[in-house]
């Protein structure tokens, strides 16, 4: 008897673990072989995508977490993403990523709006006006001691690499209250080994393993498992299921 609960119970995990993980990436590297793509980052599209205005036309302070899929098959499974943002009155934007060669974060290397591997981005969100002035300068400073910036130090999987730059950002300044997207791979890195960490300000809480498996929970990113990069969650503030792989959906 016991045996078979055990048995039963492990079916049920695997079923759900093959329902929330394997099938959406599966789904999503089947629509990523549709695609075209240009063969090697010397043909790829790096040029301003138009989707931000420009600086000098927005008088207000303004700061935008943005992403587009990554290259190669990579991009069936994950994004890229970064920070851009502008003072108030400032006629130019400012950039910061993490790239996979040299010292890790670059400052405005690529047009703020860029297409990433000819892929188009998108903003993931936004905070602007007098709160996004405020916390301009804190997110400067968090990108001047971000811990991982030494060469050798990027790692592609499970990280530290450019989604554990912007979560990194993003948890040591809640105010801006912005989630990356389940396809963020890197974003449940926080360091070597067994890890708990908390939003600074107390609110979500963040256990990992090694960056192979996790958990996160709060307010901002609602109810996440992270398994082998690949998010499965919740958003129980703003309704959305977030599925590996494919993104948010929902509001």
């Amino acid at each position: 008897m016991m045996f078979a609960s055990l048995y039963t119970i492990v079916r049920r995990l695997m079923l759900a673990f093959g329902l929330c993980f394997l099938l959406p990436v599966a789904a999503s590297a089947l629509w990523w072989t549709t695609l075209d793509r240009p063969g090697g980052w010397r043909a790829a599209d790096w040029g301003a995508s138009g989707i931000l205005p420009a600086a000098a036309a927005l008088p207000d302070a303004a700061i935008h977490v943005m992403a587009a899929r990554t290259g190669g098959f990579k991009g069936a499974v994950s994004v890229h993403s970064w920070m851009v943002w502008k003072s108030a009155d400032a006629t130019t934007w400012s950039r910061a990523e993490v790239v996979g060669w040299g010292h890790p974060v670059r400052r405005d290397a690529y047009a703020a709006d860029a297409r990433w591997y000819s892929n188009q981005p998108q903003i993931i969100g936004s905070v602007t006006g007098p709160k996004a002035a405020a916390l301009i300068p804190a997110v400067e400073a968090t990108v001047d001691a971000y811990p991982f910036n030494h060469l050798g130090s990027y790692v592609i999987w499970p990280g530290p690499n450019s989604n554990t730059f912007v979560a990194h950002i993003l948890r040591e300044n809640p105010g801006i209250g912005i989630a990356l997207p389940p396809n963020a791979v890197g974003k449940d890195y926080i360091g070597p080994g067994l890890q708990a960490r908390r939003d600074a300000g107390g609110s979500d809480l963040h256990l990992s393993a090694w960056g192979y498996l996790g958990l996160s929970i709060g307010p901002r990113r609602g109810i996440e498992i992270n398994v082998l990069g690949q998010t499965f969650g919740l958003d129980l503030a703003h309704p959305a299921i977030k599925l590996p792989a494919i993104g948010r959906i929902g509001t």
